[in-house]
């Protein structure tokens, strides 16, 4: 207290009473001046500061901007334009005459929207884990991938030799039982066939289980065969090979008022490595609606304008063609590039007009429905193809796109993909990008399904319009909205209403839209018509009248025209009583209330396809082998087939990429989370289940640090748990499918395919050079025609993992 007496003093009282202070503090302190992207003007202020001996910050929370910046200050070279980088976030920026500094936010600087930046506990993958795992329940139906069908027993505790181990418990035919150890939980999958129909569970050891995969795998690998040559075709075009990103890309991404997301960032910039190479790209970018799958496709679309090729963005309905030219338009409209949109609404006038120009090359962006792909759409030099929701497009629509994209670059953006566009991607034919994480303090949305109720209606419309926003009402019947419009009026007399639907002319449309954009009204009331495209951050209420006659994927992609923002958003779901519904119906609405985490698009998906009914992924000819061995495991067995394929036709995996796609690992180790760490069961189970999915070393250095901030100090048994993922991560590199480690002594099992390519490959001459020169530490013998390497004196996961790892370095520094 006698030191702090000398010192000026800040007194904040709690009576409620202001006071006239007594002390001006002056921190010296300015705040930073708006630039607003006039870089000329920013350069100069630079080449001052530098010349009064200012330093100069710039601070982001993604390193990226800088770069951008960089780039962007590199065209002016007569002025001093270096500053010091801080990756951390700040409101606002700040000049301090006092401390001779300069600090200056990259939102500010390009106009951006700053948004706080909430911490995460629970992050995507955690969020599935979670979901998956408290739908799992003793007597559940689990696949594993070498035994098949069993039924959950539930997580049980072994003791061995004073070693205490923890399993899953899986129960078959005649009570045979098996216990999967924790570390191998990826090779077990919730059973999901056809509805209603209960899997047939084979007895352990007969082989059958093993007989039906090999089948399946060989009929999927005749149909994989045909569809892979499908696309092998794009392969043999040369295509186009885009420059390299120019002063004018750098400046358009830096002034993306949103922060990119890593997923959002990394999509970008794979399509535009894409494009930059000579064979016409296939990508599809499978992201939730509302996670920035439009702002990647306005980059690729101004790279191509950039390089004076024009691009074609095909969208299913006029409203999403209106709507991506307006953003388009607003986030092109300081570059020197036209866009123009196609669809009934454009009058006939208008429309020659488009086409002519088109022709001539003075349209850079063409944004359109069907139309795009009719009579006497021609383009000059169509350098890039844009198709949004994919699925939403009929057989003919896509047989006519098969010759238009032969040797264009072509983006496919979805949010719920359907299977076989899905699978084209799994196997190789197209490339994928997922955007799987939410925009910055997005939040999931509220969904309820109710039976209709007039009073739920007028309390949410008027909650919403208190709040200051707007509500979206759907009623998929036109003939009926006048009357849906009566009764919200009646209901809520206050409440300024708007009609849309698509009988209406393009004029009319357009005004009603734009009317609700600029709030001059509170409710739409509107058929599914706005379910693609519309993007109101001030909507965020939306009530969906029979929902019972509207498909999941509609339902999810609807749901997403609200919680946009960082408000919390509301969808109601009105139905008959449950009684009046079909089976289907009630199902489609449990799990669109189910799946209302954010990124659950490719859930909803999945699950639309299990009401529908499994099958016809790939063909006719497969129906019936999902109900068989269940989703999962057709993906797995899937996944297997086409890597054979590709071996089978001499593909050499790259250095860094994993030679297999599955190891094993067995020990007498205890590997586990102590009860006295983590006494909770179904936490520890889920806990299980997000460390066996970890995908690599940061995963695993982030969940360990994650761990320690909640739980403490991380025990011994915990610790060899995640040296046990590095290990099988670490293996799967080498070429290793299976490990034994016991008895202080560990065996690596190699590739089990004495045919693959993979012992003809210089990375495995480069593993038996290696081993040779080692012979103390290794012994290589066969036995029943398995490969296996014997190290011996390995007392721990850890050690193994060590070995493992000098042994894959050593082999690079080989190659």
């Amino acid at each position: 207290v006698e030191q702090i007496k000398p010192l000026p003093k800040i007194h904040i009282g709690s009576d409620g009473k202001y006071k006239e202070a007594e002390v001006v503090i002056d921190f010296g302190f300015s705040p930073q001046t708006a630039y607003n992207k006039k870089f000329d003007l920013f350069a100069k202020h630079l080449d001052d500061l530098d010349r009064n001996g200012v330093r100069r910050f710039i601070c982001s929370e993604n390193p990226k901007q800088a770069d951008r910046l960089r780039k962007i200050l590199e065209n002016y070279p007569k002025e001093n334009t270096a500053f010091e980088f801080g990756q951390f976030a700040l409101h606002e920026g700040f000049m301090s005459q006092t401390h001779r500094i300069a600090i200056y936010t990259d939102h500010q600087l390009f106009g951006r929207f700053h948004r706080y930046v909430l911490n995460r506990e629970l992050e995507r993958s955690t969020q599935l884990t979670l979901e998956e795992l408290t739908s799992l329940h003793p007597g559940d139906y689990i696949v594993h991938i070498d035994h098949g069908i069993g039924i959950f027993g539930g997580l049980v505790k072994q003791t061995n030799n004073g070693v205490t181990q923890e399993f899953i418990k899986l129960t078959y035919r005649d009570n045979d039982v098996i216990f999967v150890n924790i570390q191998n939980l990826h090779r077990i999958a919730k059973y999901k066939g056809q509805e209603g129909t209960p899997p047939k569970i084979y007895k352990l050891g007969t082989g059958t289980w093993q007989k039906l995969k090999q089948t399946t795998k060989a009929k999927v690998k005749d149909i994989a065969k045909d569809l892979i040559a499908l696309y092998a075709k794009r392969l043999e075009v040369d295509g186009f090979a885009f420059s390299a990103d120019t002063y004018m890309q750098n400046e358009l991404e830096a002034s993306f008022i949103y922060e990119d997301t890593p997923d959002q960032q990394k999509a970008s910039q794979a399509v535009k490595d894409d494009m930059e190479k000579n064979i016409p790209m296939d990508r599809l970018v499978c992201g939730d609606v509302g996670f920035g799958k439009t702002e990647v496709a306005i980059r690729a679309a101004f790279k191509a304008a950039c390089d004076g090729k024009q691009t074609a963005v095909l969208v299913p309905t006029t409203i999403l063609a209106l709507q991506h030219q307006k953003t388009f338009q607003d986030r092109l409209e300081n570059f020197p590039v036209r866009i123009e949109h196609l669809s009934r609404m454009v009058s006939a006038k208008k429309t020659k007009e488009i086409l002519h120009d088109l022709k001539e090359g003075k349209i850079d962006i063409l944004i359109g429905t069907h139309k795009l792909i009719g009579k006497g759409v021609d383009f000059k030099d169509l350098g890039l193809l844009v198709i949004d929701e994919e699925q939403k497009f009929g057989v003919s629509a896509k047989e006519k796109l098969k010759q238009l994209r032969l040797n264009v670059d072509t983006l496919t953006l979805t949010a719920t993909p359907i299977p076989r566009t899905l699978q084209f991607s799994l196997m190789g034919a197209r490339d994928l990008s997922v955007i799987q994480t939410p925009p910055s303090n997005r939040q999931p949305i509220n969904t309820e399904v109710h039976s209709f109720n007039t009073e739920i209606i007028r309390e949410a419309i008027e909650f919403e319009i208190q709040r200051g926003g707007q509500v979206f009402f759907i009623h998929n019947r036109v003939n009926e909205l006048p009357e849906m419009e009566a009764m919200i009026n009646t209901l809520c007399p206050s409440a300024k209403t708007g009609v849309a639907h698509g009988q209406m002319t393009g004029d009319s449309m357009e005004d009603v839209l734009m009317a609700f954009i600029m709030g001059e009204f509170d409710v739409l009331i509107a058929t599914s018509i706005i379910e693609n495209g519309l993007d109101i951050p001030n909507a965020n209420t939306i009530i969906i009248n029979r929902a019972d006659r509207i498909g999941l994927s509609d339902l999810h992609q609807m749901r997403g025209r609200v919680g946009r923002s960082n408000r919390k958003a509301f969808c109601y779901l009105l139905t008959p009583p449950p009684q009046n519904m079909t089976n289907d119906a009630r199902r489609r609405l449990k799990a669109i209330e189910e799946f209302a985490a954010l990124g659950s698009g490719f859930s909803i998906a999945m699950q639309d396809l299990d009401i529908r009914g499994a099958g016809n992924m790939l063909g006719a000819e497969q129906s019936g082998f999902i109900t068989d061995i269940g989703f999962e495991t057709y993906q797995r067995i899937l996944n297997e087939a086409l890597l054979e394929l590709r071996d089978e036709q001499g593909y050499v995996p790259a250095a860094d990429e994993a030679q297999v796609q599955d190891c094993s690992i067995e020990t007498d180790m205890e590997l586990l989370l102590p009860d006295t760490y983590i006494p909770s069961s179904s936490e520890k189970m889920r806990l299980y289940r997000e460390i066996d999915s970890l995908p690599d070393a940061a995963a695993i250095d982030h969940f360990r640090s994650r761990l320690l901030d909640r739980f403490g100090p991380i025990p011994a048994q915990t610790e060899e748990l995640l040296d046990a993922i590095r290990l099988r991560q670490i293996a799967m590199l080498i070429g290793f499918e299976k490990i034994i480690l016991k008895s202080g002594k560990m065996i690596a099992y190699f590739i089990a395919n004495p045919k693959s390519s993979y012992f003809s490959s210089p990375h495995f001459a480069q593993i038996l050079q290696y081993i040779t020169q080692n012979p103390k530490q290794f012994l290589l013998k066969e036995k029943n025609d398995k490969l296996g390497l014997t190290i011996f004196d390995v007392k721990s996961i850890g050690k193994a993992m060590r070995i493992l790892q000098t042994m894959y370095d050593a082999c690079k520094i080989i190659s």
